[in-house]
């Protein structure tokens, strides 16, 4: 691999990384077109609809595109979508070699048909640059379409001594302004925001995207956890009409008329197994939205839909917000309720953890080892 092939990749990743959140549900795409030691074009995709980064870039070269190489982190399209396919716009343009980091999963694609339309054309494709860091740049799309399930992200927010809300209850705020913005962000990234029950009664939250929704770009899809219908009828989860779907899941304890009475404000309601506690199979529900085309969901604390969530084994990524301080209290409640483990060495282990400030608090980001 030439030296100058991580660089130029790495360009295109510090191209498209800023645009995280804009443009969902479609990838983070940069690239960038060499000539001689130096860039002629390039360009970022800004979300569905708008050109495509190759397309930008391409462009932006005219006619120094000959005989250049093209460098972008997924491998470009061959298919007729909102936009033409990328591939014959390469070949078109002669460009002489095409550095691309990860094939694209997405059936469309029709694994690695675009490497191979690129060498028909006489074109030398290059796979595989800087591969791990452009997977993480892209890894809920990824996971969807190679796992052929929803990526299931959760985010807990909590005091140093582990404690998400006081004896009574109290909860805000816990983590500082920073954190809530970047918490934000997992919500423009994401299909779904999924809350239990006990949330819905204690914080009677929105589950909105609240610092501007990207253009094109739909409220996430609010989904509830409540295996026997006991949230109120008033709360504001329920009620928010031109503002995306709220969708409760549920289990057969669930009452015919509540069922209805929620049918009734247009709220879905889904019923799925039991799990042996006795409430909503997680299992199931994540099988469930992955056939509803559900790519990534965000479940938003509290403890015991954390604790399920975790000992369900559906949670693909954990990102854990740490604030700098000690709330105390042994009725204080925890990041993770439950029964917990009762040795040790039964605990669920983290892999490939990462922390990094944000504004005052911690964030820690880690993947169970079952993921």
């Amino acid at each position: 691999m030439p030296s100058d092939d991580a660089r130029y990749l790495r360009e295109c990743l510090h191209l498209a990384a800023p645009l995280r959140g804009v443009t969902f549900p479609n990838p983070l795409v940069g690239c960038v077109i060499v000539r001689k030691d130096k860039i002629v074009g390039q360009g970022v995709h800004r979300g569905v609809g708008t050109p495509h980064a190759e397309a930008v870039a391409l462009a932006q070269a005219g006619k120094q595109a000959k005989g250049s190489t093209l460098y972008v982190n997924l491998e470009p399209c061959c298919h007729f979508g909102n936009t033409p396919p990328c591939t014959q716009a390469i070949i078109k343009a002669g460009i002489a070699r095409v550095v691309f980091s990860v094939k694209d999963p997405n059936p469309l694609v029709k694994n690695g048909n675009s490497e191979r339309i690129l060498k028909k054309a006489g074109i030398k494709v290059t796979v595989g640059v800087l591969e791990k860091e452009a997977r993480i740049l892209n890894e809920k799309f990824l996971y969807f379409y190679e796992k052929g399930k929803t990526f299931v992200s959760l985010k807990l927010a909590a005091s140093l001594d582990g404690k998400i809300a006081t004896a009574t209850g109290n909860s805000k705020w816990i983590t500082g302004v920073p954190a809530r913005a970047f918490v934000q962000l997992l919500r423009k990234e994401s299909d779904a925001i999924a809350v239990g029950a006990n949330t819905v009664l204690n914080d009677d939250p929105e589950l909105l995207i609240r610092d501007g929704v990207p253009k094109k770009r739909l409220q996430p899809l609010r989904i509830i956890f409540d295996s026997n219908l006991k949230i109120p009828l008033s709360a504001k989860v329920l009620h928010m009409k031109g503002k995306g779907n709220t969708l409760i899941l549920t289990t057969n304890d669930a009452p015919g008329e509540q069922i209805r009475a929620f049918e009734h404000l247009g709220v879905e309601v889904h019923v799925l197994k039991k799990d042996r506690a006795g409430h909503v199979d997680l299992e199931k529900a994540v099988e469930f939205l992955t056939k509803r085309q559900v790519t990534s969901l965000l479940i938003e604390g509290g403890g015991e839909i954390a604790a399920a969530a975790l000992n369900a084994h559906i949670v693909t990524k954990l990102y854990y917000f740490i604030a700098p301080k000690i709330i105390g209290g042994r009725h204080a409640m925890p990041a993770v309720g439950g029964d917990g483990v009762l040795k040790v060495a039964e605990a669920l282990k983290l892999n490939n953890m990462t922390t990094e400030s944000i504004g005052e608090d911690l964030l820690v980001q880690a993947y169970p080892e079952h993921a």
